[in-house]
């Protein structure tokens, strides 16, 4: 099932450990880099016969300093790249360092040179979601907490969260 919308936490960081199937993640290319073209930000968690996977296509962040004057050299490293990505054994690496995971969810997904994941819109029935305070917001324990969307009498609701960022002492 979706998860309601998450209530906003102000001056709190957010980050998930693991992701439920269906969950669809978004990269984010770096200040200074911006997104080749014709390759897709988007992952999604997927069911396969080894358990919850990420399904990843080609993605890849260009520094905008050197595009005009290395544009043909860039294509030729680039065009020999994708041949190789498919059978690039880098998502399992990511999955068996979590090997208290869930079945049916997926670890961390890949990181890629100056990218970074953007937090999903939509959450599904089992993420759970780790806040922690900014600094300079820490001020009053605890200064971090978790909440997990989960399904109760037939209505799926987020966990309340026990904390609270303020920068008042």
């Amino acid at each position: 099932g979706i998860c309601p919308r998450l209530p906003t936490t102000e001056f709190a960081d957010v980050t998930a450990d693991v992701y439920p199937l269906q969950t669809k993640l978004y990269y984010v290319c770096d200040p200074g880099y911006h997104r080749k073209a014709s390759t897709y930000p988007g992952i999604q968690c997927k069911s396969e016969q080894q358990g919850a996977v990420w399904e990843y296509k080609t993605f890849e962040c260009l520094d905008e300093k050197n595009l005009l004057s290395t544009a043909p050299a860039m294509e030729l490293e680039v065009t020999q790249k994708p041949e190789r990505e498919p059978r690039s054994p880098a998502p399992h690496k990511q999955e068996d360092f979590l090997e208290s995971k869930p079945k049916d969810f997926c670890g961390p997904p890949k990181t890629i040179p100056h990218a970074s994941i953007k937090l999903p819109q939509k959450h599904y029935v089992g993420q759970v979601l780790h806040f922690k305070c900014q600094a300079g917001y820490d001020k009053r324990p605890p200064t971090s907490g978790s909440r997990t969307c989960k399904e109760v009498n037939g209505k799926i609701i987020w966990t309340p969260l026990d904390m609270r960022c303020t920068n008042d002492s």
